[in-house]
């Protein structure tokens, strides 16, 4: 169903009340469910302001990165806003007594946004990726989604002397939306720095994998190993370079948020 006119911010009545903002290793966490960020999307899109707003999507891998540099919690703290995404962040916030409404993961959310603004014609630009994967990807989003208003792409290997001229070629497309696929923290810092050059957008939205996924590098997790908190899994066996990050950073995550708990409750 799609998603009411009416985009000021009301508590679900299945959520609790006030709860909409969890502070997990120091980022600021929104706590939102599914159609009110749909809903908080869209105001930052109809925003008046000279620059992109920047949103952020965080997972424990994202949160271990935050807590070892304090110059990136900078970054995640300075979006307009920060949305969780993963098991990670749901125990976190249960460690806490509090409990996170949705499970905001881009791979879920973005489709969801897409199915339920469609007909508003948003205009898109993507960013990131190689070349072949980001054109594949944006032209799986034309196809998936009739009537989706994808003006660009831009793959994110280019060469750091021509970056003005990828902004410039941003600024000109328009994009409501842009759709910065670049990884953590790459894609984060990324649009942190060129937020106030990018005047021809409206909202910056930081997309991790989702390229991947949508360029066919990736594939999806079946949905109750995803219900069931274990998608880390099928992402780890498909990129098994990236067996750290899981392996070790999934326990080094749970020991942190276990003694910032612990610190809360001592207060």
């Amino acid at each position: 169903m799609p998603v009411s006119d009416d985009h000021e911010l009301v508590p679900p009545a299945s959520g609790p009340a006030g709860a909409r903002v969890v502070e997990i290793l120091g980022v600021r966490i929104a706590n939102l469910h599914t159609i009110e960020a749909v809903a908080h999307m869209q105001k930052l899109i109809w925003a008046e302001t000279m620059h992109a707003r920047a949103l952020y999507i965080v997972n424990a891998h994202t949160l271990n990165i935050a807590c070892d540099d304090p110059t990136y919690r900078h970054v995640l703290n300075h979006a307009d806003t920060v949305f969780g995404d993963g098991t990670g962040v749901r125990w976190a916030a249960r460690w806490q007594g509090k409990k996170m409404i949705d499970n905001l993961v881009g791979t879920d959310l973005l489709p969801f946004f897409f199915v339920n603004t469609i007909e508003r014609r948003y205009r898109y630009f993507l960013v990131g990726a190689q070349p072949d994967v980001v054109a594949r990807a944006a032209g799986f989003l034309t196809a998936q989604y009739p009537g989706m208003n994808v003006v660009g792409h831009q793959h994110g290997h280019y060469d750091r002397a021509n970056h003005d001229e990828v902004i410039a070629k941003i600024n000109e497309a328009k994009p409501d939306v842009l759709l910065v696929g670049m990884g953590n923290p790459i894609q984060e810092r990324w649009i942190h720095d060129n937020r106030q050059q990018l005047t021809g957008v409206k909202l910056a939205v930081g997309v991790g994998g989702l390229f991947d996924h949508w360029g066919g590098v990736l594939t999806r997790a079946p949905r109750w190993v995803r219900r069931n908190g274990f998608e880390w899994v099928q992402l780890m066996l498909q990129q098994p370079h990236k067996w750290r990050r899981y392996l070790v950073g999934n326990p080094k995550f749970l020991a942190r948020v276990a003694r910032e708990a612990q610190g809360r409750g001592r207060e």
